[in-house]
């Protein structure tokens, strides 16, 4: 398995980058969606109805799918041999910081459900501090695996 491994290497580490540009992209638009249904949208009427079609398009059918791709590339990679030093630091700030970028797509996710039950409660102003959460993580994930530290 592990030669399998080593020779798809390339090919899965490609992938692995494709899923992650994927689900970075789903992951910054939808709370600026958010932000706009928040001040624009309301929770009723037809502004309201077009912008939940839009969450769960973008949550269902790019972000999810872009998810589960990120992290079966992912752990090929972290299976492949020689590719990971776990006695280094940066295996367990990437992973440390996936979790966490998995937790927040968990949130938005409860969120995109609140806003199709006429729910919401949380503020535009909110969005935008929250919309900066994943740029954070994926700074930490870079550095950690580029730098090596």
């Amino acid at each position: 398995m592990s030669d399998i491994l080593a020779l798809a290497y390339p090919w899965v580490k490609a992938l692995h980058i494709i899923s992650v540009i994927s689900w970075m992209a789903a992951l910054f638009y939808l709370p600026r969606l958010f932000v706009h249904h928040t001040e624009q949208g309301g929770l009723t009427g037809p502004t309201h109805d077009i912008f939940a079609m839009m969450e769960f398009k973008l949550a269902r059918v790019i972000m999810r799918p872009a998810m589960h791709a990120t992290w079966t590339f992912g752990l090929l990679l972290v299976f492949t041999p020689g590719i990971v030093d776990w006695s280094a630091v940066w295996p367990w700030t990437k992973a440390a910081s996936v979790i966490a970028m998995t937790g927040f797509h968990t949130w938005l996710i409860i969120r995109m459900k609140a806003f199709q039950r006429g729910e919401n409660t949380v503020t535009g102003r909110h969005y935008r501090m929250m919309n900066e959460v994943p740029t954070v993580l994926m700074i930490i994930i870079v550095f950690s695996v580029v730098v090596k530290f």
